[in-house]
């Protein structure tokens, strides 16, 4: 999630660590891997398909987040074969047995969660076939959440997102994605990566409806906040919409952000340029604070064999930040970005921009490269929302392209606002 903002040669340097500590760690367990080859799309890593004609509501479940009697892989070879089955559900699950949907599997993802591509090079990695290419990046870390949806084996996907793990892979696959207000849902039973400051917990599905549908599961009482938020606005004539240009997007994107704005009847407010500067500084303090959590949480596992090289330097980067000036200073800053935020809340309902500045990537041929993460942690607009604990959802709109028809509009709103939010995100959609 975070490596655009580290110089290259630390990557090298942590790397050849990595090595190193690789060389000199005790093996795993002998025992034979369970699901030695995914099937399919590789969306899952394990699948319970529902009764045949059964009506329930699919759900999908990101394998971070504890399931009771199923051992919480999140996605790593380690703790596959080391970790005990849970003893207990994670608590964002507590209202979703209660409704008694059918849950259909526990979706793949990016290595304990830290990565940008949806890329795992044990479990396989999920199968985006939206566009033409047949290896666009699926997009990470939620990435068999939004595979999952994407082609229609689930409904709902439950996800986490702690610097755009959900939005991302939504953007990639031409779902919807949405990130809570941090504290909202509890993320207590989920593998964590910056619990106390950025991490949440958020639906993935095709359409709003079922957008809606999962944030009930995981917030009972929210459907009704949603149909009182569209009773209070129906139609796009009270929205205004503040739309925020990043530098170095692609102008095909920018044009598609604009042109699902205009279709719609929606007030748009261009937001000044001191705006762009503040959400380029609270990126890169989103950034620090990710990284720095993800080695505190995960530095145990520098090592552990089974655990791929990527992912440990992705870790031990975290170690550079971790007691630097800049970490402090990220976490200083913190309400300095909230009010600036609130400050452009007085003025607007929501804010407007592209989810990734650029096409999703191809995958690799060949395995896996730390390289690789940065250039897709690079097209991310998203960690500036975790940083400040807003809400925003990732929504798919046409482009003008032959290969890849769709780009992600993300949309912001104040805290607590999801309703609100997906009440504007129907009413782009619907206006398409």
């Amino acid at each position: 999630m975070w490596f655009q903002s580290l110089p290259l040669r630390r990557g090298v340097a942590a790397l050849t660590a990595v090595s190193l500590l690789s060389g000199c760690t005790s093996s795993l367990p002998s025992f034979s891997n369970p699901f030695p080859k995914l099937r399919g799309d590789k969306a899952f890593i394990r699948y319970w398909p529902p009764p045949e004609g059964s009506t329930q509501l699919r759900v999908a479940v990101k394998d971070n987040i504890d399931m009771k009697g199923v051992v919480t892989a999140a996605g790593s070879e380690y703790l596959l074969k080391t970790n005990p089955p849970a003893e207990e559900d994670a608590a964002c699950l507590a209202p979703v047995r209660a409704r008694g949907v059918h849950i259909v599997g526990r979706t793949n993802l990016n290595e304990l969660a830290l990565g940008a591509t949806g890329i795992n090079g044990y479990f396989g990695t999920p199968r985006n076939r939206m566009g033409d290419s047949k290896r666009l990046m699926p997009g990470g870390s939620s990435s068999g959440s939004a595979v999952a949806v994407l082609n229609e084996r689930a409904d709902v996907a439950i996800g986490t997102d702690t610097a755009g793990s959900i939005r991302t892979p939504a953007a990639c696959c031409g779902v919807y994605g949405l990130k809570t207000t941090f504290g909202l849902i509890s993320t207590k039973g989920i593998h964590p990566i910056s619990p106390r400051h950025l991490d949440t917990v958020g639906p993935i599905a095709k359409d709003v409806p079922n957008l809606v549908e999962g944030m009930d599961l995981l917030k009972p009482g929210f459907r009704s906040q949603y149909m009182n938020a569209m009773a209070s606005e129906p139609g796009p004539r009270s929205l205004t919409i503040g739309r925020l240009y990043i530098e170095n997007t692609d102008p095909k994107i920018d044009k598609a952000i604009d042109d699902a704005l205009a279709s719609a009847n929606v007030k748009v407010v261009r937001l000044p340029r001191w705006f762009s500067e503040a959400w380029k500084e609270a990126m890169k303090n989103g950034n620090t604070i990710a990284v720095a959590d993800g080695y505190v949480t995960d530095k145990e596992l520098l090592k552990a064999r089974g655990v791929t090289s990527t992912t440990k330097a992705a870790i031990l980067l975290g170690e550079f930040k971790y007691d630097s000036e800049d970490y402090r200073k990220a976490l200083a800053m913190k309400k300095v970005w909230q009010r600036q935020l609130d400050r452009i809340f007085q003025r607007v309902d929501f804010i407007a921009l592209p989810t990734l500045r650029h096409h999703p990537m191809k995958v690799p041929i060949f395995s896996r490269f730390v390289l690789f993460e940065a250039q897709a942690l690079a097209l991310q607009n998203t960690v500036s929302v975790n940083y400040a604990g807003n809400p925003a959802v990732a929504m798919p709109v046409p482009m003008d392209d032959k290969k890849i028809p769709l780009t992600s509009l993300q949309l912001v709103g104040p805290r607590l606002s999801e309703a609100k939010l997906l009440n504007a995100a129907r009413i782009l959609a619907s206006k398409r």
